[in-house]
């Protein structure tokens, strides 16, 4: 028995071998029989469909599919075509019904195209083609948006491109496409741009995103920036937004692309004024307060170690201003209530290297200069308290709040609290959560 198990496996395997090694031609012709005999019942003949997809597949997966004429690849058009049309014709009573391959609309229009532009296609076979063509272009709309649904996006992207391939087949031909509206076909094109950022595929989405910068879309010149930096472009990145904030200044997602950019390379004079233009747009929008009062944390910095007072001046009265902001819109923003009390830290922490620099001098007026110095920095200290100390009931587990409590407890000479807080925070820096917060709102 066993002998004659092993020579039914080996003639099964000598007949697919055979049948690889079928003229893909003839293969070809029995698929499109196949598909015939399933079009005149196709209630009862659901099996000629599955051996037409096969006979087609194994043709086309032969090392001659190249010499195959025109009207195989209509054949495998068709048929992909037709399997789709049983699917959609299913979906209608169901339409969670799966879809019997995975984007048989792709599968027929790549058949059909093939075809269309097959050198030595006949006049009625490029017709053919391109009805083809036209039949699936709505279907790979729809499924590139099912695709997109499902997060599949550079499946999505495939069937999207293609669909825009077919509108430019069609159109060459004077063919009616769904993309004949030009509004239409500019959003398809943006659509399709952004699915193939999404999809990390953004060298395929720059030609469409530059045809649509060059027709001043709006909407387009955001992801060709970003897709100009994904790219190491970073000249033509600052080119295209430089375009966009000047014929777009309302933009809000370019503005927020320039301020983006100016932090990065460290612009922060320029960067007021498109974040104060930024808060008029989005007026509750917290992080832009206080990212503008950082802005001028680092300006009053700046102009501190430049010895320029005025200015220091009025750009920590800036900070302070939009910290203000922020907390009064928002009095648990922690990032907004901790940046007030590091603005007067930071003061203190400049204060006290100025009095680290004064050189020794015991006379009267030498420490009577090094008591004021003392007196202002024990007094910045005190201001910023209160606000570490908020910033602490808010959240008990920030490293630089507790380094800060810790710190300014122990230049007070408070040890208890200052030993409290070196604890917590070396819980914390041990990988650790303080339970609850020490202080509270």
């Amino acid at each position: 028995m066993k002998k004659f198990l092993f020579a039914l496996s080996g003639l099964f395997l000598v007949t697919l071998a055979a049948q690889a090694q079928e003229d893909p031609a003839k293969l070809a012709k029995q698929a499109g029989k196949a598909l015939a005999s399933y079009n005149m019942a196709p209630a009862t003949s659901k099996d000629k469909l599955v051996d037409a997809i096969q006979k087609i597949d194994l043709a086309m997966q032969s090392p001659e599919a190249s010499t195959l004429p025109a009207s195989a690849w209509l054949t495998r058009g068709d048929i992909y075509n037709r399997r789709l049309d049983s699917d959609l014709t299913a979906r209608v009573l169901n339409p969670q019904a799966p879809f019997t391959g995975d984007n048989d609309a792709l599968v027929a229009f790549e058949a059909y195209k093939k075809a269309y532009e097959y050198p030595e296609a006949k006049k009625y076979e490029k017709a053919d083609a391109l009805k083809g063509i036209q039949t699936v272009q709505g279907s790979l709309i729809n499924i590139g948006g099912e695709k997109y649904s499902n997060k599949e996006y550079e499946k999505a992207y495939f069937s999207y491109e293609a669909s825009l391939q077919s509108h430019k087949i069609i159109s060459a031909a004077k063919g009616v496409s769904v993309f004949d509206d030009p509004a239409i076909y500019n959003d398809q094109m943006y659509f399709t741009a952004v699915i193939a950022a999404m999809a990390k595929r953004c060298k395929d989405a720059i030609p469409y995103l530059e045809a649509l910068v060059s027709l001043d879309s709006a909407k387009a010149f955001e992801p060709l920036y970003n897709c100009k930096i994904d790219a190491g472009d970073e000249a033509g990145a600052d080119k295209v937004l430089t375009e966009g904030r000047k014929k777009f200044p309302e933009d809000s997602g370019l503005l927020f692309a320039e301020i983006n950019s100016y932090l990065k390379k460290g612009k922060l004079d320029e960067l007021t004024d498109r974040l104060k233009q930024a808060i008029k747009q989005e007026p509750n929008n917290i992080g832009l307060y206080v990212t503008l009062g950082n802005v001028y944390d680092n300006l009053y910095q700046t102009m501190t170690k430049e010895k320029n007072e005025a200015k220091a001046t009025e750009y920590f009265n800036e900070a302070k201003n939009y910290y203000e902001q922020a907390t009064a819109k928002d009095p648990k923003n922690v990032d907004a209530v901790y940046s007030i009390g590091a603005l007067y830290y930071n003061k203190a922490a400049i204060r006290t290297q100025e009095m680290n620099a004064l050189p020794d001098d015991f006379s009267s007026a030498g420490l009577k200069k090094m008591k004021t110095l003392r007196d202002e920095v024990m007094a910045l200290f005190d201001q910023s308290l209160p606000f570490f100390q908020k910033a602490e009931a808010i959240n008990p587990n920030d490293v630089n709040t507790l380094i800060a409590l810790n710190e300014i407890y122990a230049r007070k000479e408070e040890d208890t609290l200052s030993a409290e807080f070196k604890k917590r925070l070396e819980l914390v820096k041990g990988g650790g959560k303080n339970a609850d917060a020490y202080f509270k709102n």
